[in-house]
């Protein structure tokens, strides 16, 4: 730091000891208040860079007289408005002095009013209270004399009450019973407030021995009625309207002597189902589970028959009869499928479950089930909607009352759709085997895959309608084993194989002694033979073997989209708990493979009729050619592969273009590079050294040809053209280009080595030094020179690294950059400077303020040096009044 900038510290401190600090709302209210756009109203401000933006440059200093002047003169009149302001606060608070008097005068006048006023109210008040108090005596005399008239009323009725309904008791007149017995137990409630008086303590223990005595006496009544032999000491066997008077009566008593009453009943209605259906009789057995049903059909007839009228609709006597029913043939189905489990088959429990079902749903739809707690409501909604879209039955109000029992039995239905498809499974492998008839099915996707997913669907239909609890997750799990199977058993098992390759290398070896036989034939007659042996080795699938390897493809892809509606469907009906249990995720990566190994398959095939044509072409002696003329033979053998391969291909995935695509970005994946493999064994230099520049354009000629046969691949043989995916279209041309700059490096003379390398980086900027090497081997340079070029490679691609890092694109940006480097780095060397991250240099050379800031630094140095003696001191004037006005 500069002597002025520490000089002028002391001071610079002590200001900011002066300040006054406000709070970030007052900033807020004050910026609201007086808006300015002047920088030096920032709170931020700073007087660096105040100074750098009214002199960014050297030149610039001429004026600073006049800017020192002007400001002046802005802080004469902010001091002259400073001075008017304190001035004008003393006439102020001599004017809020009067305001304040006067505010007092006024709230004291005010006050005298407000007791004024209390005064009057209060004496009003007194008035009022004289005038009503006669009028408050005589209202309480009112209540009092009608209170004491009514209570007298209701002990009248309560005395006379209890003295008639006990005369009517013995009587057993149970129809005129109802309303006095209401009557007296309104007003027995009434009375219990005073149950401290002994008279009406007995009367209310009185009117609680009627009710008891009524809830006996109905109780015997009804035994007595409904036994079947009546008793000889009670002759008093009441008659069904007697009986419903007496239903009447019991429905004003305790709740519980009603339930205990219908609790008898319902048992007494029920003990002929109990004893015919007993478990060692041979009707109560699932095969004549029907007959259960049948028999509470004709009950509940002949009861509604004969002693409907006696019981009270809301009683719901045929709903309870029907809710006990199901309890009993629940159990004791539970306890003899327990014993007999052995017994149980697959269709007796079907059968058994559909009848119970139907049952059930027949129950929901004739009685409310209020007495289940379901809702009114609830018995509409199962009348509109008595199914399920797909067939399933939908929640009933009666559902599972019975079918409940049999859920803990229905992993022997599960076994059985396991052992359904594994016998199915065993069918579609034998239709596998069978040569598939691409024509006529008219489909490419195996009608096995169809057949399977259909019987999924029926089965998830079923099991949907037995539970959607544990045996649906049992049953997506027997779903999942047999995907696997299909996918290993139909899809992989039909997949044609190639010969294992040992079995090739073999053969080759069986005829190798036939071969040395063959050394002394000409030259010419050996090669042929050779050729053939070569063509021999290459493994190629036949046309309907490619055929069914897309069919299995597109199978695949079927699969795998019907299996993700399959679990989307079974998550949705199996019940929540097993919702995150289900998950078809490894089976679904399954046929991915399946897929993945087909298209496979299908590359490796063309690429093995591509092997004879890339051997030719490392065998073509490409120094000795000595004219251009059209495609070589071996292009033209390629073109050939492609057009008796692809069209098969493409015509069999017609429905899935999409993977179609997926195999031609496959095998240009992975055929260009072999093909840029053999270019670097090609030799295109003469004896004496030099480029045989015919060859050279001949296998360019050749590599364009293949780059435009490779971008009509997906259209070959096609009548409609097709234009090719785009995505596909870029990787071509960049491989094929890349492939063609090869070849122009290959063509371009290595003296002088510094051009050379220039040129190679120039046409393949990202090549590494392997690959460099091999195009110096196409050039048969020798070794010694290769280690030469190749350390010259590595210089200039080093130097051309470090100057992409930090050679600007304009004039403007290479002076600054320039003056940022040295400021920020200190040198210049290539090591030290490729070390700079490619981040700083860029923010750098994109802020020139920045790099003149920090020339500048705090107004000395080399600015001082510049400018004479009136300008260095202009600027410390300068800095130092900012800093005054702005510390």
């Amino acid at each position: 730091m500069s002597e002025s900038a520490v000089a002028v510290e002391p001071e610079e401190r002590m200001v900011a000891n002066n300040k006054i600090h406000f709070s970030k709302e007052v900033k807020q209210v004050i910026d609201k208040v007086l808006k300015t756009d002047d920088p030096m109203d920032a709170p931020d401000f700073n007087t660096v860079d105040y100074i750098n933006q009214l002199f960014p440059n050297e030149q610039s200093l001429a004026g600073i007289d006049e800017t020192i002047q002007k400001m002046q003169c802005e802080v004469s009149l902010i001091d002259d408005n400073i001075r008017s302001v304190v001035r004008g606060q003393t006439n102020t608070g001599q004017d809020g002095q009067l305001a304040l008097c006067e505010a007092q005068k006024v709230i004291s006048s005010l006050f005298s009013h407000i007791i004024d006023v209390k005064t009057r109210a209060e004496r009003t008040e007194e008035m009022v209270k004289e005038i009503t108090r006669d009028i408050k005596q005589l209202d309480c005399a009112k209540r009092n004399l009608t209170a004491a008239i009514t209570t007298l009323n209701h002990l009248h009725m309560l005395v006379g009450g209890i003295e008639s309904l006990n005369k009517l008791i013995e009587r057993r007149s149970y129809g005129e019973i109802l309303n006095p017995l209401q009557a007296i137990t309104e007003v027995n409630q009434h009375f219990q407030q005073f149950s401290d008086i002994e008279e009406i303590k007995n009367l209310s223990q009185s009117v609680d021995k009627i009710q008891v005595t009524l809830a006996q006496q109905i109780t015997e009544d009804f035994k007595e009625a409904f036994s079947a032999k009546p008793s000889s000491q009670n002759q008093h066997r009441l008659g069904l309207n007697q009986l419903a008077d007496a239903c009447k009566v019991m429905s004003v008593l305790d709740p519980k002597v009603k339930k205990e009453l219908l609790k008898w009943f319902i048992a007494q209605q029920l003990e002929e189902y109990t004893h015919l259906f007993h478990e060692n009789q041979d009707i109560a057995w699932l095969d004549k589970i029907d007959k259960r049903y049948a028999w509470l059909k004709r009950h509940l007839l002949d009861f509604e028959d004969k002693y409907g009228p006696v019981f009270p609709l809301d009683w719901e006597v045929s709903e309870r009869i029907t809710v006990e029913f199901c309890r009993q043939t629940r159990e004791q189905l539970a306890q003899i499928m327990a014993k007999r489990t052995n017994e149980i088959d697959v269709r007796l429990l079907l059968f058994a479950i559909n009848k119970t079902q139907a049952f059930e749903q027949l129950l929901s739809k004739r009685f409310t089930g209020v007495t289940l707690g379901a809702q009114p409501t609830d018995k509409a909604r199962v009348l509109a909607e008595p199914t399920t879209t797909d067939g399933a039955v939908g929640l009933t109000v009666f559902h599972d009352q019975i079918g409940q029992c049999f859920k803990p039995h229905l992993d022997i239905y599960i076994r059985s759709i396991d052992r359904n498809l594994s016998e199915l499974m065993d069918k579609f492998v034998e239709m596998s085997r069978e040569p598939y008839k691409f024509a006529e099915a008219k489909t490419t996707v195996y009608p096995s895959s169809g057949d399977l997913f259909v019987f999924y669907k029926k089965c998830m239909v079923q099991c949907n309608q037995l539970s959607n609890e544990q045996p649906m997750y049992d049953l997506a799990l027997v779903f999942k084993k047999y995907l696997r199977e299909y996918a290993s058993k139909v899809l992989e098992g039909s997949t044609p194989k190639l010969v294992p390759a040992t079995t090739s290398s073999s053969i080759g070896k069986s005829v190798s002694l036939l071969t040395r036989d063959m050394q002394n034939l000409s030259t010419a007659a050996g090669q042929v033979f050779h050729n053939f042996l070569k063509e021999g080795d290459t493994q190629r699938f036949a046309r309907d073997d490619l055929v069914r390897i897309c069919c299995v493809l597109t199978t695949g892809e079927y699969c795998l989209e019907t299996v993700q509606q399959l679990e989307d469907k079974l998550k949705e009906k199996v019940t929540s708990a097993y919702v995150s249990k289900i998950d078809m995720s490894e089976e679904k990566d399954v046929f991915h493979r399946i897929i993945s190994n087909c298209i496979q398959l299908l590359v490796q095939d063309l690429e093995a009729g591509c092997e004879a044509s890339l051997q030719a072409m490392a065998k073509v002696q490409w120094q000795h050619i000595n004219n251009v003329g059209d495609q070589s033979a071996f292009i033209s053998s390629l073109c050939g592969n492609f057009k008796q391969t692809v069209p098969t291909i493409r015509d069999t995935l017609a429905s899935s273009r999409k993977y179609f695509t997926q195999f031609c970005h496959r095998f240009v994946a992975a055929f260009i590079p072999k093909f840029i493999n053999v270019l670097y064994r090609c030799k295109l230099t003469l004896s004496d050294g030099s480029n045989n520049v015919l060859g050279c354009e001949q296998l360019l000629l050749d590599t364009h040809s293949l780059k435009t046969a490779l971008l009509e691949l997906p259209s070959v043989g096609s009548s409609v053209n097709r234009k090719a995916p785009t995505s596909y279209t870029k990787v071509v041309v960049k491989d094929m280009t890349r492939a063609e700059m090869i070849i122009k490096v290959v063509m371009t003379p290595v003296q002088p080595p510094a051009h050379f390398t220039q040129q190679v980086l120039k046409l393949l900027p990202d090549i590494t030094i392997a690959e460099y090497q091999k195009i110096l081997d196409m050039k048969a340079v020798k070794r010694v020179d290769q280690l030469q070029l190749i350390d010259l490679f590595k210089h200039t691609a080093s130097a051309a690294a470090v100057s992409g890092l930090i050679e600007p694109t304009t004039g403007e940006e290479e002076t600054q950059g320039a003056e940022t480097v040295v400021a920020t780095s200190g040198t210049t060397d290539d090591a030290e400077t490729s070390a700079v991250p490619t981040e700083t240099t860029t923010a750098t050379s994109s802020t020139p303020k920045r790099a003149f800031i920090f020339s500048v630094g705090s107004f000395t140095g080399s600015a001082d040096k510049n400018a004479d003696g009136s300008s260095q001191t202009g600027i410390r004037k300068l800095e130092n009044l900012l800093k005054k006005r702005f510390p």
